[in-house]
């Protein structure tokens, strides 16, 4: 029997919920999509699997969401309220974006981007441990065979909910993932990086690592303990904290696709080093992770400035 509920939620205002949403607009229905005005993904809460649906039914200024749960098990009052803080942290729910477009002010460029994506909230993982194995994933490949790619790793690995005759899946744990490299590399991998991923989730499930614990640390310590990681480097490393652990200061410099944004808007489009991307970045004071997808999301929707 389905067990379902409704409830509301009030977002710090602005949030653009279709700018936000945005990024997962082709994605697979049965791992996490958003079409039509719909967001929904399977979690795990409590030792449950709960698929949930966001609708936004306000405005940018004023915004209120309405999410459905809905669940194989009873769902409790504890059940709603983790779901809550798990939708909080995927869309950002309590950023207060006047602070970042205060800051970027003075910076006209950013400024003019900023009016015409107004209320958008950079999407973050459900978990620090996703955000590393997506991090992985992606390192030297189009973000769209990696999103393919990481589907693949949900639908082959993750626990399935069954919903009124389909079938949705969450995202892999690290348990799910104590699995051989070439079942891994299955997924569309290579050998090395299959073995980067069953390293990491067999580091957790050991004890030797903790990624909540890291997330009481300084940005440059959790960056040096993530780069002894076999196949983590710095870049991996700063996406994994910019959208693991929701730290908006971070940025990616060594990213082709932030380096190249960075150029479109600010450099005429010369190539331009890590170096020069960060120096460009410092106008945009302890927000540059979160500016830098502006510029992406500028260049995704042909803004020009």
């Amino acid at each position: 029997m389905v067990s379902s509920e409704t409830f509301h939620m009030q977002p710090t205002a602005p949030l653009n919920f279709d700018l936000t949403a945005h990024i997962f607009s082709n994605g697979d229905r049965q791992v996490r999509t958003y079409h039509d005005g719909i967001f929904q993904q399977v979690i795990r809460t409590n030792g449950k699997l709960v698929l949930f649906r966001v609708t936004s039914n306000r405005t940018v200024d004023k915004p209120e969401l309405t999410v459905e749960l809905q669940s194989n098990n009873a769902l409790t009052q504890q059940d709603r309220q983790a779901v809550q803080q798990i939708i909080t942290a995927i869309f950002s729910l309590n950023l207060d974006l006047k602070a970042f477009y205060d800051e970027v002010e003075n910076d006209q460029t950013m400024h003019q981007i900023t009016k015409q994506l107004y209320g958008f909230k950079l999407p973050t993982t459900p978990t620090i441990f996703e955000s590393l194995l997506n991090s992985i994933v992606e390192q030297q490949i189009s973000i769209k065979i990696a999103r393919t790619i990481e589907e693949r790793l949900a639908k082959k690995f993750g626990d399935h909910l069954e919903i009124n005759g389909e079938t949705y899946y969450a995202f892999p744990t690290p348990n799910n993932l104590t699995v051989s490299v070439s079942e891994i590399q299955g997924c569309g991998l290579s050998q090395r990086k299959s073995q980067y991923i069953q390293n990491a989730a067999q580091l957790i499930i050991e004890g030797k690592l903790d990624l909540q614990r890291l997330q009481n640390e300084s940005t440059e310590q959790i960056i040096v303990e993530l780069d002894r990681i076999k196949g983590v480097g710095v870049w991996t490393a700063e996406l994994t904290i910019l959208r693991g652990m929701h730290r908006l200061d971070v940025l990616p410099a060594d990213d082709f696709g932030i380096r190249r944004v960075i150029s479109k808007y600010y450099c005429n489009g010369e190539p331009i080093k890590a170096a020069e991307a960060r120096e460009i970045a410092k106008a945009w004071g302890t927000w540059k992770g979160l500016a830098a997808f502006y510029l992406l999301l500028a260049e995704a929707k042909g803004i020009n400035v």
